[in-house]
């Protein structure tokens, strides 16, 4: 049998999911649905796949936005969570159970708009398995469909590299240390979690860091006819100020 990735691991994400997906990730996320239905140029009704959608945290905004939404992750307590919250809201979004390695849909269901937001791209043994959740995509979009891709690049990780740094949250110490893999061609992220009854938890993983162009251009391969690269979801520049990488890619 094929040994899982660190990313299939479910008592990972139950363990870890309140340290990543904090107040602030929360508290931002209607923005970022907002921007992205502008970005896409969407109307109520249109199509979204959240690839990646985790504890939904895009998907409800989306939804809340007027979207038709499509939820998609392999983690099963993430998409139970995101159910409530959807619930929660009164909004109704589709969610799905799968490997984006392996997802594809019909014809008749395919998406006007997809996203794949906050850092959740380049986890994959290898660039082929990374590139076949790009094709994947792309397959899932209609004609003229956008997808809107948002994670760290090569140059945002050299610009805003430090080599840890601790701080409270969710009842925990969290100490975090990250190093180089090769020559900048991964981000290797150490996270310690101290817990107030004297547990201890710790889990690392690699992050494979791609090139701003090299992404663009790759994306370009697989069947996108445009892709520009911004700083931001409000599409400045990417220059040296930018802290993050966006990419809309037209199919």
């Amino acid at each position: 049998m094929e040994k899982k990735q660190w990313f299939e691991n479910e008592s990972f994400w139950l363990n870890y999911a309140p340290i990543m997906f904090d107040e602030a990730h929360w508290a931002e996320a209607r923005g970022i649905a907002e921007s992205c239905c502008k970005i896409a140029g969407l109307q109520k009704g249109s199509r979204v796949l959240d690839a990646c959608c985790a504890l939904g945290r895009i998907s409800v905004e989306l939804a809340l936005c007027g979207m038709d939404v499509t939820g998609v992750d392999i983690t099963q307590p993430f998409l139970e969570a995101a159910r409530e919250t959807a619930q929660d809201e009164g909004v109704s979004i589709e969610l799905v159970k799968a490997d984006l390695r392996n997802f594809s849909v019909a014809e008749e269901k395919k998406f006007d708009a997809a996203v794949n937001i906050y850092n959740s791209f380049g986890y994959c043994n290898t660039i082929e398995e990374d590139m076949q959740i790009a094709s994947n995509i792309c397959s899932s979009l209609k004609k003229g469909g956008t997808f809107i891709l948002e994670c760290i690049s090569r140059e945002t990780a050299v610009r805003w590299f430090t080599e840890g740094e601790w701080f409270e949250r969710a009842g925990k110490t969290v100490l975090t240390k990250f190093t180089v893999e090769g020559a900048w061609e991964g981000l290797r992220s150490k996270w310690i979690l101290l817990g107030k009854d004297g547990s201890r938890m710790e889990h690392e993983f690699v992050q494979r860091l791609y090139s701003a162009p090299e992404l663009r251009d790759m994306l370009l391969e697989k069947g996108f006819s445009s892709a520009e690269v911004y700083g931001g979801f409000d599409l400045s520049p990417y220059d040296y100020n930018a802290k993050t990488m966006v990419i809309v890619a037209k199919k």
